[in-house]
């Protein structure tokens, strides 16, 4: 398993990126359509128009509760950032999507981001990521076992990310 993350402003800012094969659009829907999202991150209900809406993740071994995200920036279909604050923390996020070849490129920034968490964020992105892949490709996502197997153990080089010799 590859690590693609890379820190940024000073490893207050984890970035990673995908590519897709498909329009911009479609990758789009897969962000921004609470059935789409479903597939691989989970379900949002409300009113985007007022600036939030409710999201329930489904892709954890038990669903949680609604979390409020705070929609900061909606620009279709190239930029949207969201706010959210739950039990496991602060969650600036912002995807970017640009066309590549014929394609898409996706890059998730998350800000903000205590550098002690870097061990469990950054695996997880990668796991969310490559089910968003998966989504987009209408293949099955990796679950949980696969998180375990494949994920859990890039958590020490995105650990190793945060030392200033980097020995990635």
């Amino acid at each position: 398993m590859n690590l693609t993350g890379t820190l940024e402003d000073d490893g207050r800012t984890l970035a990673l990126g995908r590519r897709f094969a498909v329009p911009i659009e479609e990758v789009w829907a897969h962000l921004t359509e609470s059935d789409r999202l479903a597939r691989w991150f989970g379900t949002w209900t409300g009113d985007p128009a007022t600036g939030r809406v409710a999201v329930t993740m489904n892709a954890e071994a038990e669903a949680g509760e609604p979390t409020d995200f705070r929609v900061v920036a909606c620009e279709p279909p190239h930029v949207l950032a969201v706010d959210a604050d739950d039990e496991y923390g602060h969650w600036r996020l912002r995807v970017d999507l640009a066309p590549a070849d014929g394609g898409t490129a996706l890059t998730l920034r998350q800000t903000e981001l205590d550098p002690k968490d870097l061990p469990e964020t950054g695996p997880g992105w990668e796991w969310y990521l490559d089910r968003l892949v998966a989504a987009v490709a209408g293949t099955e996502p990796p679950d949980l076992a696969a998180f375990d197997a494949d994920y859990v153990p890039l958590s020490e080089r995105y650990a190793a990310l945060n030392r200033p010799d980097r020995p990635i």
